[in-house]
């Protein structure tokens, strides 16, 4: 092992403490959590007791609205604790029976596929929400906006499925690197 001089010492120990800089966004992303848990109950409220009717349409698209709202914050909380976990600093539940099973094991890349995989299925209901929304108006079609929405979600998919790609041919490839390292040729 080499030997250190103070001023590396000094700076390491900066740039690893330079990790808590990052806990304010998490503190933010809570903030968001709580302006999402706000429009749910708006929404379910405006829905439920100021707009009251039960005609299928109105409630399919109040329904979408609530699980998209949903999924929005699922991915909040995901993003808070891997994020939190993986780059600032492991969170001490205490054996906590409570403590979701991913919490601790979610990687970069797995906190990665998580991202776009709710990003996918927030896309697709905003389209079903949309193609409600036509149905619920009598038919009448904003084409561009229809074609904005397909082609996001397509963009979406696309990225998703390119992110997996990646992430498999990455795993490949180490597992194969170490296959080498562990049996080397004669």
């Amino acid at each position: 092992m080499r030997e250190r001089h103070g001023l590396e010492t000094i700076l390491e120990a900066i740039l690893f403490k330079s990790r808590w800089l990052l806990a304010p966004f998490y503190l933010g992303l809570v903030g968001a959590l709580i302006m999402l848990l706000g429009s749910f109950g708006y929404e379910l409220y405006d829905s439920v007791f100021a707009h009251f009717a039960l005609d299928p349409e109105h409630v399919i698209l109040m329904v979408l609205t609530l699980i998209d709202l949903s999924l929005a914050s699922n991915l909040v909380i995901i993003v808070i604790f891997s994020g939190y976990e993986n780059f600032v600093s492991k969170i001490d539940t205490q054996g906590n029976a409570d403590r979701p099973s991913w919490m601790g094991t979610l990687d970069f890349s797995g906190l990665k596929m998580k991202l776009i995989g709710s990003i996918v299925a927030i896309s697709v209901i905003s389209l079903l929400r949309a193609f409600m929304e036509i149905a619920k108006n009598g038919g009448e079609l904003d084409e561009p906006k229809m074609k904005w929405l397909v082609l996001l979600h397509l963009t979406f998919l696309a990225s998703g499925v390119l992110f997996a790609l990646m992430d498999w041919i990455a795993s490949k490839t180490e597992a194969g690197s170490k296959k080498h390292h562990l049996h080397p040729e004669p």
